[in-house]
């Protein structure tokens, strides 16, 4: 069963056609990541405009790498929720006309979930129930995978995800957009030990919160740039122990609550997925703790990190089993449960 799957539900704009969930016959993006880094962070108005300019193209794209017409594909998937209101409406209502127009099933397809689902495509042998750990910009959560189609969020961020807070410390570093990767190779050359940095505390155990952690490491920077000793400086700031210490401090509270969730829950199998799951240091370090409980882990190679289609579809072809397809008053959610 070949699935088409569509996504737009922030600054890339991605096709893909996949098989059985499992196998990708084809995944185009066209990343938007030049034009925004130009203003620090996403623009909506500008991230739904170049969606609509390029989305028919990318489409026909993937389906020609497939090898595949639109009229031998046996569903169209499409996420549908979370995500920049903007952004997705564009990817829902083509996905509608595509539908219609070729009189396929459409399968509405949750953002986060289809993230988990990332994982498939790299590992034929997972299967549900295990633990998944999404850690992207918009989204930190821990949630237990009951079934493909099943999930239970056990934690989630209460401000902040891991991904903006990133972001944001490393603009205040100097750092372009999205700063996040910059932030991961110089913390490679820095002492994580030389900042001490807060951990936050939540009312639910396996929550999460950046916020402050985010104000501590930016308030830091400031008052040393208000004693006048301008970044890059490295008279009293040391960057690349600052960065250091706060991938490391993100990454240990990350893993921490993951951990503790393991332990709740009882799963041996633990998944990662998201934009963040591609920093080296949270890749390394849930590594080494999943081996300590005697856990399997499972992380995305980098290119099923970030935002592409052939997540969408893989969980698409899940949701389609599952009997899980909308009408065409199928509608965009900014916001969404799992």
């Amino acid at each position: 069963m070949k699935i088409l799957g569509i996504e737009t539900s922030c600054d890339e704009t991605a096709c893909a056609v996949v098989e059985n969930g499992r196998k990708t016959l084809s995944t185009v993006i066209a990343s938007q990541v030049d034009e925004h880094r130009l203003y620090g962070g996403v623009v909506p108005e500008i991230a739904s405009r170049r969606h609509s300019e390029c989305i028919a193209q990318v489409c026909e794209e993937a389906l020609k790498k497939a090898n595949c017409k639109l009229d031998e594909v046996d569903g169209v998937a499409v996420t549908f929720a979370p995500g920049l209101i903007g952004a997705l409406l564009v990817g829902v209502n083509f996905a509608k006309g595509l539908a219609l127009a070729a009189n396929k099933p459409l399968i509405p397809v949750h953002h986060i979930k289809g993230h988990a689902a990332a994982n498939y495509l790299a590992y034929p042998e997972l299967e549900p129930p295990y633990l998944c750990l999404a850690v992207s910009g918009g989204h930190s959560q821990i949630m237990e995978v009951k079934s493909y189609t099943d999930f239970s969020l056990l934690g989630r961020t209460i401000d902040d995800a891991a991904g903006e807070a990133f972001d944001k410390v490393a603009r205040s570093l100097g750092f372009p957009y999205p700063g996040g990767i910059y932030i991961d190779e110089v913390a490679k050359n820095g002492d994580k030990n030389k900042y001490s940095l807060p951990y936050p505390k939540t009312q639910n155990e396996l929550d999460f919160s950046f916020s402050g952690l985010k104000t501590a490491v930016i308030n830091l920077i400031h008052n040393t740039e208000q004693r006048g000793q301008k970044l890059p400086s490295m008279e009293t700031l040391d960057k690349s122990a600052l960065a250091a210490s706060f991938q490391h401090t993100v990454c240990d509270i990350l893993c921490t609550k993951l951990v503790k969730a393991a332990e709740l829950t009882g799963h041996k199998k633990i998944a990662l997925t998201g934009g963040v799951a591609a920093n080296s240091g949270l890749r390394d370090m849930i590594a080494g703790r999943a081996e300590k409980i005697g856990a399997e882990i499972f992380i995305p190679p980098l290119p099923l990190c970030g935002d592409n289609a052939a997540m969408i579809a893989a969980q698409g072809f899940y949701e389609f089993l599952a009997g899980n397809t909308a009408d065409m008053s199928l509608n965009a959610r900014a916001n969404g449960d799992l």
